[in-house]
């Protein structure tokens, strides 16, 4: 874990690429209790004009916040966490699924040892995750 005096507004944490299959969506209905129909079923997703079945967006926004609680080491020192859910995340019913790439930047050092975090997170290229930040308390 960095130290707030080692950390600088500017300094990048480690990107990471997230895999989403229809298999994870599968775990995370069961986990989340969140059966929504968009999540599972391709011929309901269409029908209400998604571009197939999505991923659920708190899914989506855990996984994207792991890159800054690897980068801490201590998820217990993350003090706020938000995005904007901007794009929905369709997932392919193959065995591949799709991909979020997330990176992120120190933007400012707060005070008592506190730095925000913003962070970026893409599929395919397109945002879908937007005013994403986090509020990590640094030793």
């Amino acid at each position: 874990m960095p130290t707030f005096a080692q950390v600088n507004v500017g300094d990048a944490l480690p990107a990471q690429d997230f895999p989403i299959t229809r298999l994870n969506l599968v775990k995370y209905c069961g986990a989340s209790g969140d059966f929504n129909y968009i999540h599972w079923s391709e011929s309901f997703a269409n029908e209400v004009g998604l571009p197939g079945v999505i991923s659920h967006g708190m899914f989506t926004m855990a996984e994207a916040g792991r890159v800054v609680t690897d980068w801490i080491g201590d998820p217990g020192q993350l003090c706020e966490y938000s995005v904007r859910f901007t794009r929905p995340v369709a997932v392919p019913d193959d065995l591949v699924g799709t991909t979020i790439s997330v990176s992120g930047t120190v933007a400012e050092k707060l005070d008592d040892n506190r730095v925000k975090v913003d962070l970026t997170a893409t599929c395919k290229g397109e945002t879908v995750l937007g005013r994403a930040y986090a509020i990590v308390r640094l030793p």
